[in-house]
Order: C-alpha cells, then structure tokens, then sequence
C-alpha cells in the first residue's frame, strides 16, 4: 500500500513538472485552431494553413508569428492522419526548435512520410528551458 501511494505521488508530481513545457497551439489542416496554453498564445500566432499534393504525398505549410517584442524559443511538430483518424508514423516525427527574434515570422513546412497520410495538425509550444 505505501508503495503505491508513493508510486502515485511520484507520477503525479513528474507530470505536473512536465505539464508546462507540453501544453501550446495546435491547428489542424482545416485551419481549426486549439490553444492549450493561453498566456503561450498571447505571444504566438499559427496561420496560413495550407498543404498541395506533390506525387502522392501531401506537402503542408504553416506561418508562425511572434507577437511579442522579444525573443521566443519554441518547439513545432507536424502530426499525420490516416483516413481512420489513426495517426501515420507519428514516432518519425520529432519536435524541431526555432528561436523567433521580436515580431518574426517564420514559414515551416513537411511532407507526409506516405501516401495514407490524407490530413495534418501543427503543434507549437514553448521551447524546453534548462
């Protein structure tokens, strides 16, 4: 009992100092915009969702926008969908860091890893601060 109590504890008190660096925007390829984290979307905007076909894979872009004055470090990711919903090679896809000098905007892009892939979200949080 006081083995699991403690193991709860642990794994309760590692999330919520994870919690912060996790939680941003994401938007879908529609264009539909999910904050996690409004004082992170306070000072960054994703848009001109757009993404073209090339051969058979989708070819996907999005503008990230500083509205702050100051530096930001911060983190994107492009996660693909199936048909089904199911995501499509997902551990391929790692997180990559940008730092947004005062009012810069940023133009980033991927292309699906295969041709199920047939819909997209961008994730942008806040960069990992040691």
């Amino acid at each position: 009992m006081k083995i699991t109590s403690i193991f709860v504890f642990a794994s309760a008190l590692l999330l919520s100092a994870c919690a912060h660096n996790t939680a941003g925007i994401s938007v879908d390829s529609s264009g539909q915009v999910r904050v996690d984290n409004s004082s992170f979307a306070s000072d960054v905007n994703v848009v001109d969702i757009s993404s073209v076909m090339v051969a058979d894979l989708i070819k996907a872009s999005a503008l990230i926008q500083s509205k702050s004055s100051t530096d930001l470090g911060l983190q994107y990711k492009f996660t693909w969908y199936d048909a089904s919903g199911f995501t499509v090679e997902d551990e391929a896809n790692s997180w990559k860091s940008v730092k947004l000098h005062g009012k810069q905007q940023l133009q980033v892009g991927a292309v699906a890893p295969n041709s199920q892939a047939t819909r997209f979200d961008i994730y942008v949080r806040e960069a990992f601060s040691n």
